[in-house]
């Protein structure tokens, strides 16, 4: 093992120094960034996440605003449902399987990653959180559901709790105030599951409660490990919620990481996780209106007719169709949970959605790391996004917390899962 390492400092030390050009303004945002040239080279740079204890710091949340702990000792959460009593639940898990490592950078990049995360074991469960008197303390925390399959995507409707493991779409039975499932979950539809390099499936719902929609990435960066693998990966499905019955609701998004309905409207929104080894500035991550029948890019381009000349054969007349996403996040933030703010939450922060940025691995100036808030005018994103809840990554050059999923609290606040730290934490208004 200690040759493994040594040889893997040598192999970044020789491969990462033909790397670099990174701006340092390091995101484009809004509906129109600017596309550098693409940068291809031996090895993407990369920079660890150092993970440390959080100690007496907490995230950084505007003036105005407290956030507290409402959960540690977590076993990997990665979103959170809030339901109708208020209750919360964490889906907590890991999932993936070994998927081929094709190229000595596979093997490298994979121990890299592996420095930034938890070493906790996922959970395979639901666990319940419950704040009884309103005080913002959840003073019940107990398993609500286990021997899950990587839990990821949640959502509730008609009396029944929906959840997204890495293999299946299932459902439980509630009712209002229960703290335990009374039995096995039912199983919708099986999802893909083959190889689960991008492993996580989101999950919205419409209103009605009649139509799911599930978020399956992609099986590889771009399709280095042949197309094969790639069936009914990086697209959202639309599932009928009685019969499981499942078609493409849009194709061509390399990893629809989380997936929300917006209010009043029904329209479905996604953040999404570009393609990588295109250079520290590329190719953006993103946050979407979703049309029924679209195709956004994966593998053949990106941000719309953006050529990339990796995947092959090329399909030029799905290069013409792919459509341009809505607001670019910048590249390689990560970004994993979203949700669409309340007036609750203050003038400020009243009309738009909130993104959870997981954090880069592969620049070596890091993005992502904290929380923001991307405005809407009219429906739609506009203007530059917001620090909404930072610090997860310190000026030290530690990482403290990653963020995951966001969920808008319908009393008030703001529900962030950080699965480096394992924690829980809520924003509101003082």
């Amino acid at each position: 093992m200690r040759h493994f390492h040594a040889l893997t400092a040598l192999s970044m030390a020789l491969l990462l120094s033909a790397c670099g050009g990174e701006k340092d303004s390091t995101e484009e945002h809004g509906p129109d960034p600017k596309m550098p040239e693409a940068q291809r080279g031996l090895l993407p740079s990369m920079k660890i996440a150092e993970p440390t204890a959080w100690g007496d710091q907490r995230p950084t949340v505007p003036e105005g605003y407290s956030v507290s702990a409402i959960a540690t000792d977590l076993l990997v959460p990665r979103q959170t449902l809030v339901l109708p009593n208020g209750d919360i639940l964490v889906a907590e898990g890991k999932g993936g399987t070994d998927a081929p490592k094709l190229k000595p950078k596979d093997i490298i990049a994979s121990y890299i990653k592996a420095q930034g995360i938890t070493p906790v074991k996922g959970g395979n469960r639901l666990t319940l959180l419950r704040d009884a008197d309103g005080d913002g303390k959840y003073e019940l925390k107990t398993v609500f559901a286990e021997n899950l399959n990587a839990p990821y995507g949640l959502a509730f409707a008609n009396g029944k709790i929906y959840v997204a493991n890495q293999d299946a779409l299932v459902s439980f039975d509630y009712v209002e105030g229960q703290t335990k499932a009374t039995g096995a979950p039912t199983t919708i539809t099986e999802l893909p599951s083959k190889i689960n390099h991008h492993w996580t499936k989101s999950l919205a719902i419409s209103p009605d409660g009649r139509t799911l929609y599930v978020g399956i990435g992609s099986n590889s960066n771009i399709t280095e490990g042949g197309m094969e693998i790639e069936l009914e990966r990086a697209r959202i499905w639309q599932v009928d919620a009685q019969t499981g019955a499942h078609k493409p609701f849009a194709t061509g998004v390399r990893n629809p990481t989380a997936l929300r309905i917006q209010p009043g409207t029904g329209q479905l929104w996604a953040v999404a996780n570009e393609r990588d080894e295109l250079g520290p500035d590329l190719a953006p991550d993103f946050l979407t209106s979703v049309r029924e029948g679209g195709f956004y890019g994966w593998p053949y381009s990106y941000w719309g007719q953006n050529v990339d000349s990796r995947a092959q054969p090329q399909d030029p007349a799905k290069v013409a169709s792919a459509i341009k996403p809505d607001y670019s996040l910048g590249s390689h933030v990560a970004a994993l949970g979203v949700d669409f703010s309340i007036p609750a939450m203050g003038n400020k922060f009243a009309d738009g959605v909130f993104v959870g940025e997981h954090g880069s691995w592969n620049r070596d100036n890091p993005v992502g790391y904290k929380v923001v808030f991307v405005p809407f005018s009219n429906g739609h994103a506009a203007g530059e996004p917001i620090d909404f809840a930072t610090g997860f990554r310190g000026s030290d050059g530690k990482t403290r917390g990653r963020p995951v999923g966001v969920t808008v609290d319908p009393r008030g606040a703001l529900i962030i899962a950080d699965d480096l730290s394992n924690t829980v934490w809520r924003v509101t208004r003082n």
